[in-house]
């Protein structure tokens, strides 16, 4: 099994997408206080990373 590049950022892509809907997901149904926002905002931030890593798919 040959993993090159733009496997490895095209799995860590993936991996970033699924622990950022779990993490937005922990925020809007498990906590209702305060620490749901920062749940769902490190989330948003998976997802930000994760889009750079598809980003750079091909260039490196």
């Amino acid at each position: 099994m040959g993993m090159n590049k733009n496997t490895v950022l095209a799995w860590a892509t993936w991996i970033m997408i699924f622990v950022g809907l779990g993490l937005i997901a922990l925020g809007a149904f498990r906590y209702d206080d305060v620490a749901g926002w920062g749940f769902a905002a490190v989330g948003a931030g998976f997802f930000a990373i994760a889009w750079v890593f598809n980003a750079l798919k091909g260039r490196v």
